[in-house]
């Protein structure tokens, strides 16, 4: 009971109006006499604080009143004092330490959601209260600190105070009860005018505008909080807006809307003379008037009041009652209400104002003494004119008019609503009987107060700028201004957007003819919308946000204020002409006059157009600044403007990033310009970088709330009202705050409104196709989509929802997965638990309905909306209050649908805080990508994902590294175990032994891949591709061991192989060891003469290699094509009727263009009639009359003779000839192999091969093999052939000679000997590493080889088209394989010529020194090896060339054909070789230079051949229209094939049927048409746009629509047109070739190769 009786103690304190009659006389009588006292010792300012704040209720036990303790007075004073300084104030809320004026960017961010309580710290109240604010939650100002609710209900006061309290305490001396050291709470207006004086101009029209909203009164005279200055915040009140409805003496209801500034209104003006001493608040009497429902003006009874203030006394606020229209309107008219805070008698500027401009003067009075001060006032106003009441807070006397315009009201013990409803009628009479008005822009001219428009320097010359701008348009009619100064906008781009849809949506067959035309038609629309000049109202706009001003952003607000301001009557006229005639048409349909409704219907067109024409805003006027920058774009030949056309993206960047929308899709033109917002983006980037955001984007039926939805969630200004609904599209950034970025992984929200679906176009007509457009593009656009349904009837649903299913079952076919938030607005505040339950479950069961109708018309299997995407209704679906608290124009918006706002705000967080979103330049293609495909009639067919693309083609980059990566470290492996194997120190290879070496890079590539997929900024579309990229990482992994194993086995195969050579050569050295030895030892006395010597050794020579050459077993030459024709001969001769392989035929089966000749059909089991048939026409084959194969036959033919040659290629590799020689029987295997293949690709065929076809291609292959087995083969014999190999040894046996003459010891002679056989051990090795090395750089650093397969075809059409040379380019387009190799042999070339000197002579000298320093090392540690452990030369030896086993191929059996047993002195020998060594190895310096460089590289290893083999691990397959090459880096790649761009098909010889005219089709704009492609394996036509229907390699085939120019292909047509012609003996038609394309020169077509290759 205590407890209770304390906290009604404490409410009694807190409602202090509250009092008997007796009470209140008696607090009345003590205030006077605290007055009397406090006037002789407190200054003129601490008086007027405490007239305004001090109540107080002290009674004695008598019930006498008595002057306060002396004590108490004091603490009361301390408390105050604390409050009336403004600097503590805002100490208190965090206000003080504020670098700067707060602006809108400080505030609209995103931030930690607000917490469901109505209370926070202090220090977060500024944060709480702007946050609410900009929900539009009028609760705003309600907010309490914890801190008080905390103090309150903790009881505040000790147990023993409690105790010692006594009963006559407890219910009469109540202050010693609740007067504690706690310190006031801060009162919710000084939150308010704390931010108001702490906010810049921006911030403070934006936090007016709201508050406006809320329906609250709004600062119009204001106090500096240190000068006392007033200030009349005008540019706070110019985005606000008045609308009302009133009666004319018609009866009939008139709508008016006004900016508040410009309304001419009554104004009725309240103020108090005194102090606060009255039970009835005059605030909370105001608000009665004008809705009693609301606190419009905040007063001492408002939930958190306190009873000390700071910054409001002096402080005038206004508001307006505005009329519905209806009989129950309190005013008829709309009045403007002013109230004065404080005594008006101490804020005399403040009252002189109020009471000159105000229509009625409205002063609520104690009672005043005769000689007080305020009656001289009071006398003054009694005297005027202006009708005056007076409330009188002593009297009870109802509403009496003393005299005419002056009544008295007596509001002591008075009921509230009475007296209220006395005041209403007082003022209604006054205002009936005064003429006077009231304009709040009037109050500017007003002298000794500041305004702030003029007393801030850049929001006075931003103004005078836009009035400048804005003079332009004087004495134009609002209908002819778009015409006049946005003529970029108009006509012109209207039709150029019509002419785009059309050229993407084709009717009929269409040619290339026809699409080059209507490009062409565009590019004249845009050459004229160039020419069209720059208005001098755009060039001035273009000027000022140019120019490096600090106004920029006023002069574009002004602008906006001004255009509004310029264009609001007009257009509220022809709204009201549009509501009549829409009326008038709705009566005569029910009428069923056909003819007068015809006529009323154009006029409403008429007035449609004229509204259209007439809406004017910044987003016309930017929308003119990017239509200039598209047609400059478009153009080559750029006319002189005052600007760079480049910097105009950055100004709408600008704009942007200060919290602009700019237009994404332009609403008039149902367009979107791809060029501008590309630009504008790009800008953004530069501004910015590249920062990640998450698209939120919202759909909705038209005027459903989705406009003032995102502009409550996110403090925004998208266009709400009727008249300038969203059209279009719009997009809008918000910051997302520092402490959210590591919650959210995002640095902004990118906000897209749209126009309302269903929205009545201006013909009047509802367009499903547009709807879906719009629903496609930004459901595909954003991460989160807010489905926004007005109410909860499934009928008013049910055409928006099949919209919006349709198009998350587009997402979900091109492989998009967008997210979505269904949002019920306008839904009754209390929903019971299973209501909310009942709507979800019908709202999912329409879903499903929807579904199953949207599967049929996109043809998707799908039988619930969870089978589109993920979805779930418990949290996904949320449910809205009605917007409004009672009935508009005056009704505040409710704070559940604030509170829904909030939910649905943390909604949003928690989807974005789940997602990755993307990237601007993401966002860029993502744009492009959509707006693309929904130009074409069909979405999902149409599709490119350039961001799936790009993300694609970076894996392939990277792929394309980590395969190199495990390629590079196995050939390491290979060339030491090669060495090893050669030295015959290992004689088995494991692939266990493989994997081992490999397993260091093997997890460094799985790292690298964990990393790249993990952190890369796509790796949110990177990962579908993960495990697939893992699996084929393992399976290259394997296949690399597996090959290298093969390889090094039949290394070993061979080693064994050519022991019988190597025994030979041993042989031959040992012979010449021991007979030059021999005769130097007989010549020894001669050792002086080199002469005799020299004749004695070469005679000695000729005897020992004549002998050789006797004895010589070995082939002399070789002939390849000999041995072909040769071994086919013998086989075909019987078969063929003439000798096709005579050495003057040369048949090129790459070369051919057809292979219809090589084929004959295959008779199967039919009917008479077409067995008939098929003879027939094999017949006419046979006449060169008929085409047999179908363009699929065609395609794998082609395949299966590359797939061919590749393999041959590595067969011949395999042979080793170059080690082993050359035999015929290699050509026996590959003929086998040929065989083999020809007659399996026949297996299910419709036709079968002639033996030419056979024959022809083993031809073909080995006459391309021939240079590389015969140059394989003369290393062989060099290396081999015992004549040779033994003159090679002359000098170095000759030397040997010469040292036994001199009496050399053995063991220098066998130190020479090793540096001798060395060398060319040496030389090999160096080659090896700086061919690998050379393939490393260049992977690296050469364009042509560095990226993937797409960048390497994008370096050869270059130098194709540099070289124009035809028959290079055919063999490209016939052979793309070889030629490919031989490009990338060119390259390597070029950059070996490039390069010798400063990267591959480097390299070279590097590893020569390299191998020095290994080898006089190994020499080093083989002597300490054999002095510790007294070896012999045996042991030395053994050492020696174990350590230099891995780096050389160089053994102990190298040196079994010397006779070393005697050599004893080891360091002897070290010396030698340290001596010897560095000559042997300048020998080999000596012969590095570029012509030496290619002679000498092992075929194998030559850095070309590497990359080869890397870099043709990729896919062949050929698209079976124009012969282009898929350029997946991935042999065995997941998915389609595809190419950046196809070809003109005519390129590979196809006709249009029944003629001999090559076609000039474009596999891309084919599939955009009606046409139809003839298929001869399937005897039918198929129509493009169903081209995989054909089956077979069709269905392989991604080929999405391009309609764009494609300059490339076509430049070569016209160019090698003649050629072309002649290579197919077919003709161009005359004239089928557009005009358009001979114009491309070959620059152009070689900058378009950079456009695909990206």
């Amino acid at each position: 009971m205590r407890d209770l009786m304390y906290k009604i103690e404490l409410l009694f304190h807190e409602n202090q109006q509250c009092y008997t009659g007796e009470m209140y006389n008696k607090a009345l009588s003590q205030r006077e006499k605290l007055k009397n006292n406090e006037c002789k010792m407190e200054d003129k300012h601490t008086i007027k604080e405490k007239k305004e704040h001090t109540t107080w209720t002290g009674a004695n036990e008598k019930g006498n009143t008595e002057e306060p303790k002396a004590d108490l007075k004091t603490d009361q004073y301390n408390q105050k004092e604390e409050l009336t300084n403004s600097n503590t104030l805002f100490q208190r809320l965090n206000l003080h330490s504020q670098p700067h004026k707060l602006g809108p960017a400080d505030i609209l961010q995103i931030t930690e959601p607000l917490q469901s309580t109505e209370s926070c710290g202090e220090k977060e109240l500024i944060q709480t209260f702007l946050q609410k604010l900009l929900m539009l939650n009028y609760r705003a100002r309600c907010t309490k600190t914890n801190e008080t609710n905390e103090e309150s209900h903790n009881e505040q006061g000790n147990d023993s105070f409690r105790q010692e309290a006594n009963s006559h305490d407890f219910f009469f001396n109540m202050g010693s009860v609740s007067k504690t050291s706690q310190s006031e709470r801060i009162h919710p207006m000084d939150v308010q005018m704390a931010v108001f004086h702490c906010a810049d101009g921006f911030l403070k029209q934006l936090m007016v505008t709201k508050l406006s909203q809320c329906q609250y009164a709004l600062p119009l005279l204001v106090p500096d909080a240190d000068t006392q200055q007033i200030e009349f915040p005008l540019w706070t009140f110019r985005q606000i807006n008045k609308s009302w409805k009133m009666r004319n003496t018609n009866n009939e209801i008139i709508s008016q809307t006004h900016p508040v500034y410009k309304a001419q209104t009554p104004m009725v003006s309240f103020f108090r003379f005194g102090s606060v001493s009255s039970s009835s608040s005059k605030s909370q009497l105001m608000n009665s008037l004008i809705n009693e429902k609301h606190n419009t003006f905040f007063h001492r009874n408002c939930p958190g009041s306190s009873r000390t203030r700071v910054l409001m006394d002096g402080v005038v606020e206004i508001a307006w009652f505005c009329p519905s229209g209806k009989n129950t309107d309190k005013f008829t008219d709309c009045v403007a209400f002013c109230n004065l805070h404080g005594d008006a008698g101490v804020n005399e500027k403040q009252l002189q104002i109020l009471t000159e401009m105000a229509s009625v003067n409205v002063v609520v009075l104690p009672r005043l003494q005769k000689n007080d001060k305020n009656m001289i006032k009071l006398k003054q106003l009694y005297k005027d004119s202006k009708p005056l009441i007076c409330l009188f807070t002593d009297d009870d006397d109802p509403a009496v008019a003393v005299m005419k315009k002056k009544y008295r009201i007596g509001l002591k013990d008075r009921n509230q609503a009475e007296v209220s409803e006395e005041l209403r009628r007082a003022i209604n009479k006054c205002l009936s009987e005064s003429s006077s008005t009231f304009r709040l822009e009037d109050l500017s001219k007003h002298s000794d107060i500041r305004v702030d428009e003029e007393d801030d320097e850049d929001c006075r010359r931003g103004r005078e700028a836009a009035q400048q701008m804005m003079s332009l348009l004087e004495k134009k009619y609002l209908t002819k201004i778009k015409d006049s100064f946005l003529p970029h906008q108009g006509k012109l781009w209207h039709q150029w957007s019509q002419k785009n849809k059309e050229l993407h949506r084709p009717q009929g067959e269409e040619t290339e003819m026809d699409i080059s035309r209507k490009q062409t038609e565009m590019k004249k629309i845009r050459e004229q919308q160039h020419e069209t000049d720059i208005s001098e109202f755009m060039k001035f706009f273009i000027k000022e946000m140019n120019a490096d001003t600090r106004y920029k952003m006023y002069f574009i607000k002004w602008l906006g204020i001004i255009l509004d301001e310029r264009i609001s009557p007009d257009l509220s006229v022809l709204h009201h002409k549009y509501d009549e005639t829409w009326s008038a048409v709705l009566k005569l349909k029910e009428k069923h006059e056909p003819e007068k409704l015809t006529v009323k219907q154009a006029e409403l067109e008429r007035i449609s157009e004229e509204l259209r024409a007439s809406t004017i805003g910044l987003e016309h006027i930017i929308r003119e600044i990017g239509q200039i920058y598209e047609s400059c774009s478009s153009v080559k030949n750029k006319k002189d403007l005052q600007f760079h056309f480049s910097s105009l993206p950055s100004l709408a960047a600008e704009m942007m990033i200060s919290g602009f929308p700019l237009e994404l899709m332009d609403g008039d033109a149902a367009h979107v310009p791809v060029i501008w917002i590309s630009a504008v983006l790009d800008k953004l980037i530069q501004k910015l970088g590249d920062q990640r955001v998450f698209v939120l984007s919202v759909l909705g039926l038209q005027s459903s709330g989705k406009s003032t939805m995102l502009n409550a969630m996110f403090g925004l200004e998208f266009a709400v009202s009727a008249g300038r609904c969203t059209r279009g599209a719009f997009m809008q950034l918000v910051k997302v705050s520092d402490e959210m970025k590591t919650q959210m992984n995002f640095d902004y929200i990118l906000v897209v409104d749209t126009e309302g679906l269903r929205a009545l176009e201006l013909t009047g007509r509802s367009t499903r196709h547009h709807d879906n457009e719009l629903a496609t593009f930004v459901v595909g656009l954003g991460n989160l989509t807010l489905i926004n349904i007005f109410g909860e009837n499934p009928s008013e649903m049910q055409d928006i929802l099949q919209i919006v299913v349709q198009a998350f079952m587009r997402m979900k076919k091109v492989k998009l997965n967008p997210s979505c938030v269904f949002v019920h607005q306008n839904v009754s505040d209390i929903m019971a638990g299973e209501k909310i339950m009942e709507g979800r479950r019908r709202l999912l069961q329409t879903l499903d309905e929807m579904t199953k109708l949207a599967a049929e018309e996109e043809v998707c299997n799908a039988e619930s909306f969870s089978d589109v995407i993920k979805f779930d209704v418990q949290n996904d679906v949320k449910y809205f209050a009605q917007l409004w608290e009672g009935s508009p124009p005056m009704a505040p918006p409710n704070p559940n649908y604030c509170e829904n706002i909030q939910e649905l705000k943390k909604t949003i967080i928690s989807h974005a805080s789940k997602s990755h979103g993307m990237m601007l330049i993401d966002l860029k293609e993502r744009i492009k990508d959509l707006w693309e495909a929904l130009l074409n009639e069909s979405f999902v067919f149409s599709f490119r994902n350039c961001l799936e693309i790009l993300a694609y083609r970076k894996l392939e980059t990277e792929y394309s590294k980590w395969s190199w990566s495990l390629r590079s470290a196995m050939m390491e492996t290979e060339n030491k175990l090669h060495n090893k194997i050669e030295n015959e120190a290992i004689h088995e290879v494991e692939e266990t032994d493989l994997q081992k070496e490999l397993k260091k890079t093997s997890e460094e590539v799985e790292k690298s891949m964990s990393e790249f997929f993990e952190k890369d900024k796509d790796k949110d579309i990177l990962i579908q591709w993960k495990t697939s990229f893992e699996i084929k990482i393992k399976d290259i992994q394997e296949n690399i061991v597996r090959e290298t194993k093969k390889k090094l086995n039949e290394i070993l195969q061979q080693r064994d192989l050519k022991k019988k050579i190597d025994a030979l050569k041993i042989h031959h050295e040992n012979t010449l060891y021991k007979k030059s030895k021999e005769l130097a030892i007989k010549l020894k006395y001669k050792a002086n003469d080199e002469e005799t010597l020299k004749k004695e050794f070469d005679s000695f020579w000729k005897k020992y290699v004549k002998n050789i050459t006797d004895n010589k077993t070995l082939n002399e030459d070789i002939d390849i094509l000999r041995d072909v024709r040769t071994l086919h001969n013998d086989i075909h001769r019987a078969i063929l009727h003439v000798d096709i392989l005579r050495e003057e035929s040369e048949p090129n089966i790459f070369t051919e263009h057809s292979y219809s000749k090589y084929v004959i059909k295959k008779f199967t089991k039919k009917g008479l009639k077409e067995n008939v048939k098929d003879s027939c026409r094999t017949f006419a084959e046979k006449l060169g009359m008929v085409q047999t194969l179908s363009r699929e036959d065609e395609t794998q033919i082609r395949s299966l003779v590359t797939d061919v040659a590749q393999q041959t290629d590595r067969m011949i590799q395999s042979f080793n000839i170059s080690k082993m020689g050359y035999n015929i029987s290699c050509i026996k295997q590959i003929t086998d192999y040929i065989k083999m293949r020809v007659t399996e690709h026949q297996k299910g065929m419709k036709y079968k091969f002639k033996n030419e076809f056979f024959v022809y291609l083993v031809f073909s292959i080995c006459k391309r093999a021939n240079k590389m087995i015969t140059d394989q083969h003369r290393l062989f014999k060099e290396a081999n052939d015992p004549e040779i190999y033994v003159e090679k040894k002359r000098e170095e046996y000759y030397s040997i000679f010469q040292k036994y003459c001199h009496g050399a010891t053995s063991a220098a002679i066998f130190g020479e000997i090793i540096c001798q056989k060395l060398k060319e051990p040496i030389e090999q090795s160096v080659y090896k590493k700086t061919a690998r090395e050379l393939a490393d750089e260049m992977r690296s650093n050469c364009e042509s080889l560095n990226g993937n397969r797409s960048n390497l075809e994008k370096h050869i059409l270059k130098t194709l088209a540099d070289k124009e040379n035809f028959d290079k380019y055919m063999d490209y387009i016939d052979n793309p394989k070889d030629h490919f190799k031989r490009f990338i042999r060119d390259e390597v070339s070029q950059y070996i010529t490039d390069k010798f000197s400063v990267s591959v002579l480097p390299k070279m000298e590097e590893n020569i020194e390299l191998l020095q320093q290994k080898i006089i090392k190994a020499a080093h540690e083989s002597t300490e090896h054999v002095q510790e452990n007294r070896g012999d030369v045996g042991l030395w030896l053994k050492s020696f060339t174990q350590q230099l086993s891995d780096v050389l191929i160089f053994s102990a059996k190298d040196l079994s054909g010397v006779k070393h047993e005697d050599v004893d002195d080891f360091s002897l020998l070290e010396d030698v070789i340290k001596k010897e060594l560095p000559d042997i190895l300048s020998d080999i310096s000596s012969t590095f230079n570029t012509e030496t460089f290619p002679v000498k590289l092992d075929y194998n290893f030559r850095p070309d051949e590497l990359l080869i083999d890397h870099l043709h691990q990729c896919c062949w397959v050929q698209c079976p229209f124009c012969g282009a090459v898929c350029t997946n880096t991935i042999k065995k790649h997941d998915g389609d094939h595809s190419v950046p761009f196809h070809r003109i098909t005519g390129i590979k010889g196809l006709m249009y049927r029944n003629t001999t005219n090559l076609s000039i089709s474009i596999c891309t704009s084919a599939v955009a048409s009606d046409r139809s492609f003839y298929d001869n394996l399937l005897d039918n036509s198929v129509p493009w746009r169903d081209y995989r229907r054909a089956g077979g390699v069709y269905a392989d085939w991604s080929i999405t629509p391009d309609l764009s120019e494609l300059p490339y292909w076509k430049w070569f047509v016209c160019r090698f047109q003649k050629d072309l012609e002649s290579c197919y003996i077919r003709t161009f038609q005359e004239g089928v070739i557009p005009d358009e394309w001979r114009k491309y020169s070959k620059q152009e077509a070689i900058n378009s190769l950079d456009t695909y290759s990206n």
